[in-house]
């Protein structure tokens, strides 16, 4: 049992002002100084794009590097509302946690498909406006790879085969809560903002706070 294809997001087709992005908060300039010694202690080259998950205050941070060099050379992009799991955090498969730690957007689903496109298995289904406005994975969908063997990465742990997925949502009224069952949502415009803006192999970085 996966987290996506029978976890899903808890659904009322509605729109709230939590489901819009922030430009900036205080205290996040700069990527998490753990994300980089993750990289150095799995030697690991910082992507261009870094996206920053803090489960605590429910928004997910994009960043590009300016030039290369070390942390003082990402910008702040754009902060994102989004939610997590109702059930916490965790790694284990079939626990509808969402995992912590450093992981990579794997792969893109969705590319030009229309907002409110619904998602079964990752293929395109039907439409929120047509066929199920609670429907649980819309949109697009940023499937993340855990980087950190025996934490995220192989066996039970393995954030790819637990299917846990960036994605969209039919209720947009609960971004901005933990609300879903161990994947990330974000609101369809923001969603649609970052997966076209951010490549594929791009760090994820989930952390608790």
């Amino acid at each position: 049992m996966s987290v996506v294809l029978f976890g899903g997001c808890s659904t009322t087709p509605q729109q709230d002002s939590r489901a819009r992005s922030v430009s900036q908060l205080p205290g996040a300039s700069r990527p998490p100084a753990a994300l980089f010694e993750k990289c150095r202690a799995l030697n690991l080259e910082p992507t261009r794009d870094l996206l920053c998950l803090s489960v605590g205050e429910q928004r997910l941070r994009w960043y590009r590097r300016s030039r290369s060099g070390a942390s003082d050379s990402y910008v702040l992009r754009e902060t994102f509302v989004c939610s997590t799991s109702r059930y916490g955090i965790g790694q284990k498969r079939n626990s509808y946690r969402t995992p912590l730690g450093l992981h990579r957007v794997k792969e893109k689903i969705g590319a030009g498909m229309p907002v409110g496109t619904i998602f079964k298995s990752r293929k395109p289904v039907g439409y929120t406006w047509r066929d199920d406005p609670d429907a649980g994975i819309t949109t697009r969908i940023l499937w993340l790879d855990g980087l950190e063997p025996g934490f995220n990465r192989g066996g039970d742990v393995d954030t790819h085969a637990r299917y846990v997925y960036i994605h969209g949502t039919g209720d947009q009224a609960s971004i901005g809560r933990p609300a879903s069952h161990g994947c990330v949502h974000l609101s369809d415009r923001d969603l649609v903002k970052l997966f076209d803006n951010t490549p594929a192999g791009a760090m994820v970085w989930i952390a608790e706070n």
